[in-house]
């Protein structure tokens, strides 16, 4: 087994099997699902040496256990640290206008919303959104304007649907 061929039908006989086996060990579906898709990643970056082995499965539910183990440990240092850093004082809930700015922002295309998100909320310029993203600052400029306009729509007031389209 070393060609693209014989990966996607490895992939389509065993993924479910994995994705169920690494929810049985984690409890989160969605938890599950990505750690399985990276796992098969990896199995294929490696293919020809993977593909070779008496147990592909065995080795891509390894890989899969371990990047939930670290994930998991992740998690562990975070709450100790947050825990070090002492209680922390509630935050208040959601206000209508965050509510609907989240809402207005996940309808945005994702490499617009990238952009938008890296320069209004991270307060990072244009120049610093092209390098960490690799894009042209040209593109960062007409994400952000593409942006904006679809933003400025759907934050009216007016409720009737608005379609922001895809293009980028």
């Amino acid at each position: 087994m070393d060609g693209p061929e014989d990966f996607d039908a490895f992939y389509t006989a065993t993924a479910r099997r994995v994705v169920h086996h690494v929810y049985a060990l984690c409890g989160d579906l969605a938890e599950a699902q990505d750690v399985t898709q990276e796992a098969y990643a990896r199995a294929w970056q490696r293919w020809s040496t993977v593909g070779a082995y008496e147990d592909p499965e065995g080795w891509v539910r390894t890989v899969a256990w371990r990047l939930t183990a670290n994930r998991w440990r992740g998690l562990r240092r975070w709450f100790a640290a947050r825990a070090r850093l002492g209680r922390e004082t509630p935050a208040p809930g959601p206000n209508p206008d965050r509510v609907a700015l989240l809402a207005a922002l996940r309808r945005l295309p994702d490499a617009q919303r990238l952009v938008v998100v890296l320069h209004h909320l991270h307060d990072l310029p244009v120049a610093e959104i092209a390098r960490t993203t690799g894009m042209p600052e040209g593109t960062v400029k007409s994400y952000l304007s593409r942006g904006r306009a679809a933003l400025a729509v759907l934050l009216t007031d007016d409720k009737e649907e608005v379609d922001v389209g895809t293009h980028w």
